[in-house]
């Protein structure tokens, strides 16, 4: 089952910059309020009101993180994983992505998850990932919630449950996580965690189907070729196996061929 394990790259911007000049920003910053100087560094990361600077930009951030902003925080973690404005170091990363997580901050938390799952910048350690994981889940992020159902699908970091997992991926696929659609089309396929039910494996496979995930758009092709959960439809059949190998799914072009899916 897949996980999502790529760091979110989000620079979030906050309300209060909606209708504020840049100059009044900056002298509310420039006399210590850590709204403002997060909202200036957001200016100057993304040149909006002001030419783009990433050494000024880092500099706002760390101004308002150190007085425990989060989303400055994490905002200063990203920066220090993209190398922009300061040189890159994970140390730093992982420090700053701690302190936004502690506050509570969702994509921090689901970033430390990410880290410790892949061994990035931190030794490996699959119950600290389940522990970030679970806690960005808990709070709604729907690629933490995916991710905590891989993780109790696989017995990585926690024991291995099936119920739990088909609970998570249920939670993150109704967000509309392609992955997570996926994933669960394969629970109703194998009757882990949930009875088999081909109509509902259908169903969520061509949801993350129809958001360009290969290996579900393979899968939707084979239900309609076999008449599985769904009316036998050469034509759709032929559709979506082409689709599947035209993302680069290569067991669909073998299949294209081996049924003579050209023919129709």
């Amino acid at each position: 089952m897949k996980r999502i394990l790529t760091l979110i790259i989000v620079i979030l911007l906050s309300n209060q910059l909606i209708g504020q000049s840049f100059s009044v920003l900056k002298k509310s910053a420039e006399q210590g309020d850590p709204k403002a100087q997060y909202n200036i560094g957001v200016m100057y990361d993304n040149g909006y009101g002001v030419l783009q600077d990433y050494k000024q930009a880092f500099y706002w951030y760390k101004k308002s993180a150190e007085q425990e902003n989060p989303k400055a925080q994490y905002n200063l973690g990203m920066m220090y994983y993209n190398g922009n404005g300061v040189l890159k170091d994970n140390k730093q990363m992982l420090y700053w992505f701690k302190k936004s997580a502690e506050q509570g901050d969702a994509e921090a938390q689901y970033n430390i998850g990410v880290m410790y799952d892949n061994g990035y910048g931190v030794l490996q350690d699959y119950k600290q990932a389940f522990y970030w994981f679970k806690k960005s889940a808990e709070q709604g992020d729907a690629k933490s919630q995916n991710n905590m159902g891989a993780m109790y699908d696989n017995g990585y970091g926690v024991l291995q449950d099936y119920k739990q997992a088909f609970f998570w991926y249920k939670k993150s696929a109704e967000q509309g996580d392609a992955d997570a659609q996926y994933n669960l089309g394969m629970m109703y396929y194998n009757g882990n965690g949930i009875l088999k039910d081909n109509k509902q494996m259908f169903f969520w496979f061509k949801k993350s189907a129809e958001q360009g995930v290969a290996k579900a758009q393979y899968n939707i092709g084979i239900l309609y070729y076999n008449g599985e959960g769904t009316l036998t439809d050469m034509k759709q059949a032929a559709f979506w196996i082409k689709k599947a190998y035209e993302n680069g799914y290569d067991k669909a072009k073998e299949t294209w061929n081996e049924l003579k899916l050209w023919k129709y």
